[in-house]
């Protein structure tokens, strides 16, 4: 997600806007870290994303349970965002970025229903390496962050993430 967001952010983000990624070691190291990294954060004028995958797990759930841990920080401006299921299916709601980083030729398969709704797929990771054999996820991350169509709504987890942090930032964009 970090090399992902590396190239993604300043493309949504108004011009100039500084921003920091704290990388985390999974979901538990995320979960355990949050609260104390952000008591402890000096700049109080400071707003977070907090943004990691759904996978199996119930999105409202998840959603809740960021959302408890940031309770009690005394933070304001704290986004929280759930990639459904996996940060690869926004890959796959733009096969044109896609062709664009890897050469394929898959944007014609866009309209396919699985990929019209690919916050829907059970696993986009999988779906993505079958279609693109030389796909890894950082290197893929590192690719498509440039590229993804911001404005793209075939993916409603993406969608809600760029109108959320555009919100946040000041950029005048609603969520």
């Amino acid at each position: 997600m970090k090399v992902f967001l590396d190239g993604f952010l300043p493309r949504i983000l108004p011009a100039n806007t500084p921003f920091v990624l704290i990388p985390h070691e999974g979901k538990s190291d995320l979960e355990t870290s949050l609260p104390r990294k952000l008591k402890a954060w000096r700049d109080p004028a400071a707003k977070f994303v907090v943004v990691r995958d759904q996978d199996s797990a119930d999105c409202l759930d998840v959603k809740a349970r960021l959302q408890a841990l940031c309770t009690g920080t005394g933070r304001q401006g704290i986004l929280i965002r759930i990639a459904c299921r996996e940060l690869e299916a926004w890959y796959l709601a733009d096969l044109a970025a896609v062709d664009s980083a890897y050469g394929t030729h898959l944007a014609k398969q866009q309209e396919k229903k699985k990929f019209r709704q690919p916050d829907q797929l059970g696993s986009p990771s999988r779906e993505l390496a079958s279609l693109v054999p030389a796909f890894r996820k950082i290197d893929g991350a590192r690719r498509l962050g440039p590229l993804l169509d911001v404005e793209n709504q075939r993916s409603t987890s993406f969608g809600h993430f760029v109108q959320g942090v555009r919100r946040l930032a000041g950029s005048g964009a609603e969520a």
